[in-house]
Formats: C-alpha cells, sequence, structure tokens
C-alpha cells in the first residue's frame, strides 16, 4: 500500500512503449464505487473474490505493464498464474508507508493501529511477494523515475 505501484507500473510501461493496466481501477470501474466502500459494505472476503476475477481476466487479456493491488498475491491460484510473468516485488519500510501515505484510514486494512496492523500485513505478505517476484526492488527514498529505472534494470529491459 503506498509503495507506488500505480506511478511507476505507468512510467515502466511508458518507457517501454508498452500499455499499462492496473486492477484496482478496473474494480473500482467495474464495481462503481472504490475499494474501500467495497471492504466496508460486502467485507474482505467478498472483496478478494473480486480482486481474483480482476486479476486473472487482466493477466489473461493484457499484454503491458500491469499492477496488482497488495493483497492480491493472498490467493494461491493467482501466485501460480503470475509463476509465468516478470513480477516485480516494490518494498518499502514502514516510516517510508508512514510518510507517503500517512496510514490514513482511507486504507480499510489499516483502520486500527496501522502501524503495527502495516507490519503484521508486511510479516505475512512479504514471503508471497517474494515467492513470485522475480525481482524485488526498494523504492525507500526513490523517485517514482528512479524506481521505474531500477525495475527495467533488476528486469534487464531497455527503454523502447
Amino acid at each position: 500500500m503506498g509503495v507506488g505501484k500505480s506511478t511507476v507500473g505507468a512510467l515502466v510501461a511508458e518507457r517501454l512503449g508498452c500499455a499499462y493496466r492496473d486492477t484496482d481501477d478496473d474494480i473500482v470501474t467495474a464495481q462503481g464505487r472504490t475499494i474501500a466502500d467495497i471492504f466496508v459494505d460486502e467485507g474482505e472476503d467478498a472483496f478478494r473474490a473480486i480482486e481474483k476475477r480482476a486479476v486473472h481476466e487482466a493477466l489473461a487479456g493484457h499484454d503491458g505493464v500491469l499492477a496488482l493491488g497488495g493483497g492480491s498475491i493472498l490467493d494461491e491460484d493467482t501466485r501460480a498464474l503470475l509463476a509465468g510473468h516478470q513480477v516485480v516485488y516494490l518494498s518499502m519500510d514502514v516510516e517510508e508507508a508512514v510518510q507517503r501515505t500517512g496510514l490514513n484510514a482511507a486504507r480499510p486494512l489499516l483502520a486500527v493501529n496501522p502501524r503495527r496492523q502495516w507490519r503484521e500485513l508486511m510479516e505475512a505478505r512479504g514471503p508471497l511477494y517474494t515467492e513470485v517476484a522475480r525481482a524485488v526492488v526498494a523504492t525507500d527514498g526513490r523517485t517514482p523515475d528512479e524506481v521505474a529505472r531500477a525495475v527495467l534494470d533488476a528486469l534487464e529491459l531497455k527503454e523502447a
């Protein structure tokens, strides 16, 4: 959350001369409401089912850079599908997360005691991110342009 997936994904796609897509945007468009509203109205399990469908559709129908929601890797089927793709895990520490997002209430999984919840999320998700990632790129203290360059370097890709 707040690591810059959308911003960096769009920059990488631009530099590669390919299409960009964000599954969080797909979900908001298809549902006609925010992700936070889906969490509040239907709960996390319902959101994860919606997210799984969105990610699977995007992986099947998109040829370019794809940004995934931070929790999408919780699903085992999704992780298996990602195995055939060049996945980059954008990482950051909790202090950077505080600076970037303020760990505010717009993040439903961080509504109560956000620092502790962020750490717990990362403890649970970090190994899953690493499992599917071909490369890990730290974003701490870097501009989006610097992170995009590091992603291209990590994947050994050249700009278009």
